[in-house]
């Protein structure tokens, strides 16, 4: 069987995919589609119709939608990154909605002001509000991990991958949540990772 093909740039969402592809450590082949033109090209419209990045080829499987990758691949080749029973399955699935749902949605509004429009048309109280937006899942957070290390168990699962994998793309707009502190040491341990370190370099 050929190995896993995974597309995409850790410049973009698709460093989601890849970072859960180096912590599960198996080998693949990385094709460094872009969120560009050439993710709209037929070839590659025939693994991901939505012309979006990340994607991935596993034998007969084709997937797109990062928290999917990530949760295929940890289930798959992951071992103890994925829950070993139903209730903390759920929860795993639980976190990696809830990043994409209560926190990338505030986060990308502010992406988009900061990165994707120009200064001149950037609208401040956007800003502001998104910002204000996001301390309430940043408290909620900041919660949860009052008394653990990781959201689930004892060790760094699938839930911290995702979760932190949404979450990074707060380093790129200079976003700091300092003061909540259980969320701060929590990325600061997630973002340590040598994983992560890898698939950063996959331009």
């Amino acid at each position: 069987m050929s190995k896993p093909k995974l597309f995409g740039i850790s410049g973009s969402r698709a460093l989601r995919a890849i970072w859960g592809i180096e912590e599960v450590g198996i080998d693949y082949e990385h094709v460094p589609v872009t969120f560009g033109a050439d993710s709209k090209e037929a070839d590659y419209l025939t693994v991901n119709p939505n012309g979006r990045i990340p994607a991935l080829i596993d034998g007969d499987l084709q997937l797109f939608e990062s928290m999917a990758i990530n949760l295929y691949l940890t289930r798959q080749y992951g071992g103890a990154l994925y829950p070993q029973n139903t209730n903390d399955e759920a929860t795993a699935l639980q976190w990696s909605f809830w990043g994409i749902t209560e926190f990338e949605p505030l986060q990308m509004q502010i992406v988009v002001q900061k990165l994707f429009t120009p200064e001149d048309r950037r609208n401040p109280k956007i800003v502001e509000g998104a910002s204000k937006g996001l301390q309430r899942p940043l408290k909620v957070l900041d919660a949860v991990l009052e008394n653990r290390e990781w959201l689930i168990g004892e060790h760094f699962s699938v839930a911290d991958l995702n979760v932190a994998a949404v979450m990074h793309l707060m380093k790129m707009i200079d976003f700091g949540y300092a003061e909540h502190s259980n969320v701060q040491r929590w990325a600061d341990a997630c973002y340590a990772r040598p994983a992560l370190a890898r698939a950063l370099a996959k331009s």
